[in-house]
């Protein structure tokens, strides 16, 4: 079960670094691509939520690449309003906690599948972890750079880390999650 609440609050962690970006951003900052055919931010988080949505829904019972996604498309941008991309979002994390949240220890080592490729539980959470913390940092850059000196700082800020240190070191040892404190 420290599995299964770990990689939850994983989650969490990185679903909240994509909000506060978008807090921190108008709809235009959102959409703006830097260079021909890179993904801004819209685009990325498109792509998050169709795969979110195809990996999670019934995940134990079918593939995870479901027929009606068209991944392709993801990478078109399409939303037309902020609460539009935002409730999109909030759509696919909603499937993958939904999915998650009731799994037990038991049902970490059942097989399951992501295009005809056998996965354990375990594994195919792990691999869903790393491409969303891989998309979230991109979000998370992009905000950074449209920004500028004007982004809020979504981690230890440059220049704070002895500072963010000894808060830490000045409590007891103890077990946490990092998350936690956030």
């Amino acid at each position: 079960m420290s599995y299964l609440s770990s990689i939850i609050k994983q989650f969490e962690y990185y679903k909240s670094l994509g909000d506060k970006t978008f807090q921190e951003l108008n709809f235009e900052e959102l959409k703006k691509e830097f260079a021909e055919d890179s993904n801004s931010i819209a685009i990325v988080v498109k792509h998050m939520v169709g795969n979110m949505l195809s990996r999670w829904t019934n995940f134990l019972t079918e593939d995870g690449e479901k027929a009606w996604r068209h991944r392709d498309q993801e990478f078109e941008d399409t939303y037309t309003s902020k609460k539009a991309l935002i409730d999109d979002w909030d759509k696919g994390w909603h499937c993958l906690f939904e999915a998650i949240t009731p799994l037990t220890e038991s049902d970490l080592e059942r097989i399951i599948f992501i295009r005809n490729q056998g996965h354990t539980v375990t594994e195919a959470i792990n691999r869903q972890l790393a491409h969303y913390a891989y998309h979230t940092g991109q979000i998370v850059f992009l905000g950074k750079l449209l920004k500028g000196k004007n982004w809020q700082s979504l981690s230890i800020p440059k220049g704070d880390s002895s500072k963010y240190n000894a808060e830490k070191f000045g409590k007891e040892k103890g077990r946490r999650h990092f998350t936690d404190d956030l």
